[in-house]
């Protein structure tokens, strides 16, 4: 039975334990080591699960950080709102660690949904991105990849905005796309091309949602981004999913040239 203790992000990934990895420089194999357990186990660490004692106590003394600061003591429930969906903020996209991208893609056990233009980050953040998605659809997950349509007119705005060429922001859709072919002849895989104006990028795994506001004029990667848990039906996660369904339904599947 683990001790009264919850992860810095409830009901989704560790985020401090990730950032503080990810500062350091330290590969999360190697808290394996240290720990002398299974790198899945790790895994399930940076995903929320809360390790044993002993455990918490050589991760954080290999660190360098407070045992506390990576597992903050449980709240008393009844002086804590029930309805906090936010769980990090990030100055702009780079700043989400990459760790917290693979280990949200590599957890994620009923849905993954991508909502974006290009996205070309998505994939060059991990070359393996198609194997990654279609093993976790083997897992019975469903994925859902939305891209911008390089012949819509949102597309052709969107790039006019940024200040980039007539063709720059489709040829880099068209770019982005050929990663994914594989997950046409996957089961459990959609890829789909949407024409809506886009002014969010989405990035959902089960219950945990990345949002990243599109500021007029900037790209994507120099907005911010934070992160929701879905607590309820009725709060900010489900109107942003609800915005992603709304416009899946009407993007058309990706046929390739």
């Amino acid at each position: 039975m683990l001790d009264p203790v919850t992860s810095a992000s409830i009901g989704g990934v560790n985020v401090r334990l990730q950032t503080v990895l990810h500062q350091r420089g330290i590969a999360p194999e190697s808290l394996a080591v240290v720990c002398e357990v299974d790198p899945k186990t790790v895994g399930r660490w940076l995903g929320g699960r809360v390790p044993h004692p002993r455990h918490r106590r050589r991760v954080a003394h290999h660190l360098r950080v407070e045992e506390r600061f990576l597992w903050p003591p449980v709240v008393d429930e009844r002086a804590a709102p029930t309805n906090v969906e936010l769980v990090a903020t990030y100055h702009n996209r780079a700043e989400v660690p990459r760790e917290t991208w693979l280990s949200l893609l590599g957890n994620a056990t009923e849905q993954i949904d991508v909502l974006v233009f290009s996205g070309t980050f998505f994939a060059q953040s991990n070359p393996r991105v198609a194997h990654t998605l279609i093993e976790r659809a083997r897992q019975g997950a469903r994925i859902r990849m939305c891209f911008g349509n390089p012949g819509s007119r949102a597309v052709i705005d969107r790039g006019s905005e940024e200040g980039l060429g007539p063709d720059t922001l489709a040829a880099k859709i068209r770019a982005s796309l050929t990663y994914y072919r594989p997950l046409l002849s996957a089961d459990r895989c959609e890829v789909r091309l949407h024409g809506t104006t886009l002014y969010n990028s989405l990035f959902r795994y089960d219950d945990t949602l990345l949002v990243n506001p599109h500021i007029w004029g900037q790209p994507a990667s120099a907005n911010p981004v934070f992160q929701l848990r879905r607590v309820n039906d009725v709060g900010w996660f489900d109107n942003y999913a609800e915005s992603f369904d709304a416009i899946w339904a009407d993007a058309q599947p990706w046929i390739p040239d």
